[in-house]
């Protein structure tokens, strides 16, 4: 496959149909995108921006996302999870609101480069839980592409993880959230089928 680059980035975003300034700002955040990202693989081995651009897709295609914030928020959702030490450029190009949008959907022993402990569980669901609605839709979107993603996973416990806390936490925090928006409306209906596909898979 070949590598990833600025045009691609910009494609799937479909910024071709974007005003001036938008095209400009997008330009600048597939950059940013471009250089947060490299060097990172997911646990699959895959190339990290893989990721990102799949939600993004997930969002314009299934959800009919058309804002743009939106599908730059799902581009650089985990800039400062993989590279921490990127806010200040992110600040510097994008903005201090932009940054501080990527901050609260940053889980914070993330932010501060360090293991998970205890407690740190129950403050990511507090901040997920607190997140407008545009920036849970973004958020609810990488969880779903992750469940999504799990079968090429090799990491069996991380699977676990994921299913225990999609039934537990992410499908009752979309079904609380459902009816601020049609697109939280269909991200809901999207988990809750991800849950069902997942649930009669394991069934005797």
């Amino acid at each position: 496959m070949n590598p990833i680059d600025l045009d691609h980035v910009l494609t799937v975003l479909g910024a071709a149909a974007w005003s001036t300034d938008e095209q400009s700002r997008a330009r600048v955040a597939g950059a940013l995108a471009l250089t947060v990202y490299d060097g990172h693989t997911r646990d699959q081995g895959t190339p990290y921006l893989e990721h990102p651009l799949a939600i993004i897709t997930l969002l314009a295609t299934e959800i009919r996302v058309s804002q743009v914030e939106i599908l730059l928020l799902a581009l650089l959702h985990d800039a400062l999870e993989v590279a921490p030490e990127s806010e200040a450029l992110l600040v510097q190009h994008l903005g201090a609101p932009f940054a501080d949008r990527l901050r609260a959907m940053t889980a914070d022993h993330r932010l501060e480069q360090r293991p998970k402990a205890a407690g740190d569980e129950t403050r990511w669901r507090f901040k997920q839980a607190a997140l407008p609605p545009e920036d849970l839709l973004v958020r609810l979107a990488d969880r779903l592409h992750n469940l999504r993603d799990l079968a090429a996973s090799p990491n069996l416990d991380r699977r676990r993880r994921f299913l225990r806390s999609l039934q537990d936490f992410y499908l009752p925090l979309a079904g609380a959230a459902r009816g601020l928006s049609p697109h939280l409306e269909a991200m809901y209906t999207l988990l809750h089928a991800e849950y069902v596909r997942h649930h009669q898979e394991v069934r005797p």
